[in-house]
């Protein structure tokens, strides 16, 4: 029941001395780098199987080496889940502390051919408007797949109607009202919702706005093709969107629809 006193563990056998958990002889500390919301996802899994994280990690390394589960099982879960963390492939290899070295990632090398055009990278809430004859007629979001999804093999998100009167959306429809779609073309239009209330507004902005890729994507001249030119140019990049206020990166867009991105907090900190 929430809000009920939560009954006392049992005591330790010396309540003066702090808690030590010694590990067995011949175990090793791994440590992992992760985003918030790769730890809360294992946090609710070890919820709900009533355990911690570690142990669902040596549960999974303890099925590993004894051939429960395969490598080629493993493999195949890690890819995919790789592919769905960074969908656009950073520019650099990173270090293990998820910083960038001066290393072109495999795959990216036509950024430094000089291919694909640089433009701004903007940190706002994914939406789809569909429009008809100069208005918006549908409004989605992006959704990502449950658990029992992702366990059927659902692993992309796709978009889902946003609610007008819901208070998870409200911000949204702000960002529509505030867009002037009349000359916009019919059609749906993938766009990036950002402004005050959106994602901490990290560019200022004083309004709620939507931004579609496919129409209005601000393109940056003379970007520099290099490890440190890059890092260099992303410290004093102004935003095109809200002069003013740093730009938080830049994706390059190549002719075939490849994509690659570079953001200012992925470099190391001086």
């Amino acid at each position: 029941m929430v809000g009920s006193p939560r009954k006392p563990g049992r005591p330790r056998k010396y309540p003066e001395k702090p808690a030590v958990w010694t590990p067995p002889a011949g175990w090793v500390r791994v440590v992992a780098w992760m985003s918030a919301e790769d730890r809360k996802a294992l946090k609710r899994v070890a919820v709900e199987s009533d355990t911690s994280v570690a142990e669902i990690i040596r549960a999974l390394a303890s099925g590993l080496s004894k051939e429960v589960i395969s490598v080629e099982e493993l493999l195949a879960q890690v890819r995919k889940g790789v592919a769905v963390m960074e969908k656009i492939p950073t520019v650099f290899d990173r270090d293990r502390n998820f910083r960038v070295t001066d290393k072109v990632r495999e795959g990216c090398e036509w950024v430094f051919e000089g291919e694909g055009t640089p433009t701004e990278k903007l940190d706002g809430t994914n939406v789809r408007l569909t429009i008809r004859n100069g208005a918006v007629v549908r409004v989605e979001k992006r959704r990502n797949p449950s658990k029992v999804q992702k366990q059927k093999g659902i692993k992309d998100g796709w978009y889902v109607d946003a609610d007008e009167f819901g208070p998870d959306d409200k911000w949204i429809f702000e960002a529509v009202r505030g867009t002037d779609v009349s000359d916009w073309p019919d059609g749906e239009h993938s766009c990036e919702a950002l402004g005050p209330m959106i994602q901490g507004n990290p560019l200022g902005l004083e309004h709620h706005l939507c931004v579609p890729f496919n129409m209005t994507i601000p393109i940056y001249t003379n970007v520099p093709r290099s490890y440190k030119g890059l890092r260099d140019l992303l410290q004093q990049l102004e935003s095109r969107y809200s002069p003013g206020h740093l730009a938080e990166g830049i994706v390059f867009h190549h002719p075939d629809g490849r994509r690659a991105k570079i953001k200012r907090k992925d470099f190391p900190r001086d």
